[in-house]
């Protein structure tokens, strides 16, 4: 006999009522929002060839994002530095994340898809220098 939490978790399962599943099972650990945040990508590996993607995201969650990019150099497995949401104004407090690339499509339009996990957070990056550079001391 089912415990009445067994019980409320089969009768609130959204995968299992009577829409069809495709065969491969989801692997997704949370819910997906399909917004559009922007987002600076680099290559964190610094033996691979440099690049800076600022782009649009498709979906995100909280463990992650897939978005569209023309730049091929996206691999599986490959790491990511990710700073989201991003901005270029002074003021801004940018938060950076490695991430990484676990899934690359090839789109029709020409495009690459790419989705990444969140791996950790590397903390904020602030968009302004408070003049404590080099020449600022005497």
């Amino acid at each position: 006999m089912a415990s009445p939490v067994e019980a409320m978790m089969k009768s609130s399962n959204p995968g299992s009522g009577t829409t069809p599943r495709t065969s491969q099972a989801e692997r997704r650990s949370s819910r997906r929002c399909k917004m559009t945040q922007l987002m600076r990508i680099r290559p964190s590996d610094p033996e691979r060839d440099p690049f800076d993607d600022i782009r649009g995201t498709v979906s995100v969650s909280r463990t992650g994002a897939y978005f569209q990019s023309s730049e091929g150099g996206y691999a599986v497995g490959m790491r990511l530095f990710i700073t989201m949401p991003y901005s270029k104004e002074p003021t801004a407090m940018n938060r950076e994340y490695l991430a990484e690339v676990v899934r690359r499509d090839a789109l029709p339009n020409g495009l690459f898809g790419v989705g990444f996990k969140i791996l950790m957070e590397m903390g904020i990056q602030h968009g302004y220098n408070m003049g404590g550079g080099q020449g600022s001391r005497k």
